[in-house]
């Protein structure tokens, strides 16, 4: 099961990079970064057409290098959602 999730993961990756791309990141804190939080930087940094957004109560930030191409809200994920489907 674990080799098929997989698989399947780096062929989505695949065939979308360097296509318009948000990588949306809700409520990721720095305990496990190295699973959604860096992957997400790495990826935007190497495709000039991708987003990235990251929304979270204490830890909403990006590296310089993808600053231009970055949202970072603080706030609570679920109260920021509400707000932005009523808008």
């Amino acid at each position: 099961m674990k080799r098929r999730a997989s698989a399947a993961y780096a062929d989505f990756l695949r065939r979308h990079e360097n296509l318009h791309i948000l990588y949306l990141e809700l409520g990721v804190g720095s305990n496990t970064p190295v699973i959604i939080k860096y992957p997400f930087w790495q990826m935007t940094f190497d495709n000039p057409k991708a987003v990235y957004a990251c929304l979270n109560y204490e830890e909403a930030c990006c590296p310089r290098q993808i600053k231009e191409r970055s949202i970072c809200i603080g706030g609570d994920c679920g109260e920021i959602i509400a707000q932005l489907r009523y808008q």
